[in-house]
């Protein structure tokens, strides 16, 4: 494994991820926000952050510009016992395809913890019936990807079946990078006032609307946030976490877990890890974040 790490070139600081959570005693690290995807899906969504200079306003070089079995390897590399392939679809008709590539990735790829997404269309409460019965361990929903309302009315099925079933669902709901027309913490506030039972992981703990997403949090057992991308040098320039509500991320540590959005990060691995320490929030908070909750959760 370190061989084919190697192989690739080593981002600055990867050689002491294995560091980090040896000296907090962990086996490893669970991170819940990786993204694999169909070679040709991937190719577009690094074209769009090739892009994001003129979108957003700054380049957005990808840290991790791998074939997919080299980016397996630096994976493993790190130490991280189970991550997700992260795929999301952005017109109709796409979803089906996506989760038939998924539930493939990860018959052959045992530490991935196998991924489903939908989308508002036709026949969406039926297929998302069968990635449950078929042993899908977590959703992914990107309503700035997808621009749809997550509160339409024909995933009003999908958010009952999810929440009766438990699986989790990491969804990207916030306005950052760029807002959507359904981004925002109202969107999703109003499919929890029908669905309050739902296990929704907040991505990247819904910046830059953090004080909304935190609310939504402690209102809503079943609401997680994840740390993809929150702290570090890149996310702070633009939408800095207030550090007045640094004391509730403490109070929540039990639903809060580690994400890193990897590989389509401008930074090395190394700096999402320093940037939650660097929050002074203690060990045992980044014990939880790193490893416990999502080993927790999704009963590893």
């Amino acid at each position: 494994m370190a061989d084919a790490v190697s192989e690739v070139g080593e981002v600055d600081g990867d050689a002491k991820v294995g560091e980090f959570w040896r000296r907090l005693g962990l086996p490893g690290l669970v991170d819940v926000h990786t993204h694999f995807m169909p070679e040709r899906v991937m190719a577009k969504v690094w074209a769009y952050f090739d892009a994001a200079g003129p979108l957003l306003g700054r380049t957005w070089p990808i840290a991790y510009r791998y074939e997919e079995d080299q980016r397996l390897a630096v994976l493993r590399g790190f130490g991280v016992r189970a991550f997700t392939s992260m795929i999301y679809p952005h017109k109709p008709g796409m979803a089906r395809w996506l989760n038939g590539w998924a539930a493939e990735f990860a018959a052959r790829t045992p530490d991935c913890l196998r991924t489903a997404t939908f989308f508002p269309e036709d026949g969406v409460a039926d297929y998302v019936r069968d990635e449950l019965a078929g042993g899908v361990r977590v959703f992914k929903a990107h309503v700035q990807v997808g621009g749809y309302d997550p509160a339409d009315e024909r995933l009003d099925a999908v958010w009952g079946a999810l929440a009766q079933a438990g699986t989790p669902v990491v969804i990207h709901c916030g306005s950052g990078p760029a807002p959507g027309k359904h981004t925002g913490p109202e969107p999703i506030a109003r499919v929890l006032a029908r669905h309050p039972r739902l296990r929704l992981i907040i991505a990247h703990l819904g910046m830059p609307e953090y004080t909304e997403f935190l609310d939504l949090a402690e209102r809503y057992r079943g609401v997680h946030l994840d740390t993809t991308m929150a702290f570090t040098d890149f996310a702070e320039r633009s939408a800095p976490f207030p550090r007045a509500e640094r004391a509730r991320l403490r109070d929540l540590g039990d639903r809060v877990l580690f994400g890193s959005d990897f590989p389509n990060i401008p930074y090395g691995y190394l700096h999402a890890l320093e940037a939650l320490e660097r929050l002074e929030l203690g060990d045992d908070w980044l014990r939880r974040v790193c490893y416990g909750n999502g080993t927790r959760l999704f009963g590893l």
